[in-house]
């Protein structure tokens, strides 16, 4: 009688790991999330063409996003069919923070001002008008390590172009937040200025851009004694279509060097009200 009463024991085992390797099974099938996030871009979606308006993100960390990865994520960083960002493959994918996680390799990268400036634009643009983030900046870097010939500058024009030259489209802007590692050294804080106002007149001619904008976010603080040289420096740029959104007085994360996500929000709207403003004062919203 033994045997015969274990015998249903002996079926529901057998049962139930038969049911452990069916699960195994569909679990390999299934896509992965990336290839889920992927489906904006298969062919039947109507955004599946390359984006048009092109944005480039250059600088330090406060830019490649330090702002905490909440979850669940707000809104303005949440994916959209109409937002991609150019992989460090130089392929187009669906926009998602970390956005500079492939770029800005040594650091964890987090929140930062590209998503909510990318999506307060959406609600702007005509309902085809796909975006494209092409993300740069790297965390910890002087303003003379984006100078013509260095890797950082060589890589971020290279970054553009390929931009441009896949999907066909225009860049609208470059969005600039840098300066945190030139308030160090007295000398780098009074180079400042000379030095962005060389980076500007460089990217403009390297990527045929005569009337490129550039918007500079001013420092909202900084890992050295002369912040208020560089911030100084960043407000006289004397350059036609170079635009200042201060983010003095931003809250900061406990480091008091980056940005909470909080601010990184509101910096995101305040670039994406400088950019509308700058382009409606030309007769064009976008």
């Amino acid at each position: 009688m033994k045997p015969m009463a274990r015998q249903p024991l002996l079926r529901l085992l057998l049962a139930a790991v038969a049911a452990a390797a069916m699960l195994s099974f569909l679990l390999l099938l299934a896509p992965p999330p990336d290839a889920l996030l992927s489906a904006f871009l298969t062919p039947s979606s109507p955004y599946a063409h390359r984006p048009k308006l092109l944005f480039l993100l250059a600088g330090q960390s406060n830019m490649a996003g330090r702002g905490a990865l909440a979850r669940p994520l707000p809104p303005p960083y949440l994916p959209h069919p109409r937002l991609l960002r150019l992989a460090a493959s130089r392929r187009w994918v669906p926009a998602a923070p970390p956005l500079h996680a492939d770029i800005d390799t040594h650091k964890t990268c987090g929140l930062g001002p590209a998503m909510p400036f990318a999506h307060r634009l959406l609600l702007q643009t005509d309902s085809e008008e796909v975006l494209g983030l092409v993300p740069c900046a790297v965390g910890g870097t002087r303003i003379w390590m984006w100078a013509r010939g260095q890797p950082l500058y060589e890589a971020a024009v290279d970054r553009a172009r390929a931009a441009v030259a896949d999907g066909g489209g225009a860049i609208g802007a470059v969005l600039w937040f840098q300066g945190e590692s030139d308030t160090i050294e007295l000398d780098d804080a009074r180079s400042y200025g000379t030095k962005m106002e060389r980076l500007v007149a460089d990217l403009r001619a390297d990527l045929h851009l005569p009337n490129l904008l550039v918007i500079q976010v001013g420092l909202a603080s900084g890992e050295g004694n002369y912040t208020d040289i560089v911030r100084e420096a960043q407000k006289n740029i004397n350059l036609p279509n170079v635009l200042l959104v201060d983010a003095m007085g931003l809250p900061l994360r406990d480091d008091q060097l980056h940005l909470s996500t909080e601010a990184q929000l509101q910096l995101g709207n305040m670039l994406a009200e400088a950019y509308l403003k700058f382009n409606s004062s030309r007769g064009s919203m976008l």
